[in-house]
């Protein structure tokens, strides 16, 4: 299967160039996200991207509870909160 997956589009300068190892899982992915006649290229930088989002969005919530879990930083939020509540709208 990975030999009908091939790029056939010329290579760029400007790219770098990754080769993988698919298990049977991945490509069983990279076939289902290939189907609608993407290539694999194209699928693979979208998955990297996502991948890339995913990651931040998880560091992101952790540095969120570890935020909320530092009772100085709690102090300080409701310090301010309460500074700025002549501020609100409603």
């Amino acid at each position: 299967m990975a030999e009908d997956l091939r790029e056939t589009a010329p290579y760029s300068e400007d790219m770098g160039m990754l080769t993988v190892e698919l298990d049977v899982k991945a490509e069983k992915a990279l076939g289902e996200l290939t189907s609608d006649g993407r290539s694999a290229s194209e699928a693979v930088r979208e998955a990297l991207l996502i991948a890339q989002r995913l990651r931040r969005m998880e560091q992101a919530q952790v540095a969120a509870e570890r935020l909320a879990n530092d009772p100085a930083d709690r102090a300080e939020a409701e310090a301010i909160m309460r500074d700025t509540e002549h501020l609100r709208a409603w």
